[in-house]
This record gives C-alpha cells, structure tokens and sequence, in this order.
C-alpha cells in the first residue's frame, strides 16, 4: 500500500496529524506522544546543548536554553516534560544528560547513513555542507546519471549511477535518503531508495512522493518558504489578509474583482 506524503515543517508524514509517538532503539514507548513541532524544537536544543558543551558548561539553566533557542521558558520546560526531564530547581538541566536524553528521543545513538540521489547545483551544496556529518547525518553515497558526474569525487565519495541505488544503498546500511533531482524523476528515484532499504527520506524535489505506510517523507520545498515569507511582509505592509474585501492593493496599485 502506498500513500502521497507531502510532509513539511511542522507536520508529520504518517501517523496523527503533527504528532509522532517517540520509542527509543529497544522499542520502548515514552509516555505521551511528542507533537512533530516540539520535535523540531528538541533537534535545537540538542544543537545548543552541543554548544554549551563546547564551552565546557557541565549545568544550563532553562532561562539560558530557552534564550539561546528563540522561545519562552515555558514552553522549554513543557517541550523537555515529554522526555520525562524537569531539572534541577535552582540549577537547572545537565548538559551532558539532556544530550543524551535528547539524542535517544532523536534517534541519534545508533548510526545513520544518508544517501544523496542529485548532484547538480543544489545537490552539490548539500553534498558539501559540513553540518550534516558534524551531526550525526554523514553522506555515504552520492548518485546522478550525468556522465560528468558519475564516477566523479566528492568530499572523498565516489559518485554513483543512479541505477545502483537499491545495491548500494542495502550494502552501506543507508537510513535517509535526499532526493535533489528534477521533479520528472523524482518519484523514480524515491522507489529505488525504497526498493534498497532506505526508510527515510528528505524530498527537495517540487513534487509529492507516492511512499509505503512505512516510509517517513520530510519536503523540503525553498519557493514556497519564499513565497511564505512574501506573504508576511505583504501582511505587515497592509497588502495581504484582505481576502475577505472586494478590492485590494497590489504593489500600490489598487485592483478590484473582474
């Protein structure tokens, strides 16, 4: 059984709408669901953690974590209640022991191996984007059908042809896939890194993935976050929300129903 999966920022791409029940590796249920945008946020604390780390904090206070990430204290303490950890009155969260809390809520204490199916400008980026193997996500296999890229090297990976996708990836353990093609091809690519194995998978393609129940598919679609973007500043201006009126301005100029 397939399903569409058109999964983006703050939505969840199979169970409950917005809400994934969290297990650690042994299977093991937490309590209560985590909604998928408290997940989101727990991926920025376990960063910011990092940091503090790096400055050798061994304590965090929950005023300092929520600074740092951009929300209340409230809603730190209320997002970090789902992993069963309040803190310390008075002293606040070990950095070291919420790390690995968070890190097994994430998934991150087993390995993850990432394939990247596109190499052209976009997935050429993406291949050389440090971030990911620094946390956690390393690129292990590259694939694209362009004979100037196939059998190429990039950051010490040997490009692939698209067709070994299901081979290589069942043979390097790959865990997430990236699909940076062109739309037409997508949804070709996204079978062959099921068919290998892979069960995650992150969708730069403006295209909507047809994916088995089991697969989890985050989109990733920048012109429509640009055009998101757009329309809160045409909101600010006055611009946009005048849905429910019969005229409006556009780039100064009134426009009235035809």
């Amino acid at each position: 059984m397939t399903r569409a999966s058109e999964s983006g920022a703050g939505d969840a791409a199979s169970g409950s709408p917005g809400v994934v029940a969290a297990a650690d590796p042994a299977g093991v249920r937490l309590p209560r669901p985590i909604p998928d945008a408290t997940v989101s946020r727990l991926a920025v604390y376990l960063r910011l953690l990092g940091q503090f780390a790096e400055q050798g904090a061994a304590t965090v206070s929950s005023e300092e974590l929520a600074t740092a990430s951009g929300v209340n204290s409230a809603k730190l303490r209320k997002d970090l209640s789902y992993l069963g950890s309040y803190g310390t009155r008075g002293v606040g969260y070990e950095v070291g022991a919420l790390q690995h809390q968070l890190e097994r809520v994430l998934g991150l204490d087993h390995r993850q191996s990432v394939a990247l199916v596109g190499v052209g400008n976009l997935g050429h980026a993406l291949a050389g984007y440090a971030g990911f193997g620094g946390r956690g996500f390393p690129i292990d296999a590259m694939f694209d059908v362009s004979p100037d890229l196939v059998g190429s090297t990039i950051n010490g990976i040997e490009v692939g042809h698209v067709r070994d996708i299901e081979t290589v990836c069942r043979a390097r353990g790959v865990t997430i896939g990236m699909v940076a093609t062109p739309a037409p091809v997508a949804q070709d690519v996204c079978d062959l890194l099921v068919a290998g194995g892979v069960e995650s998978i992150l969708n730069f393609a403006p295209v909507v993935l047809q994916v088995p129940d089991e697969v989890e598919v985050r989109k990733v679609d920048l012109a429509v976050e640009l055009q998101v973007l757009a329309f809160h500043v045409a909101r600010r201006h006055g611009v946009a929300g005048t849905l429910g009126s019969t005229n409006g301005t556009v780039n100064g100029s009134v426009v009235s129903p035809s």
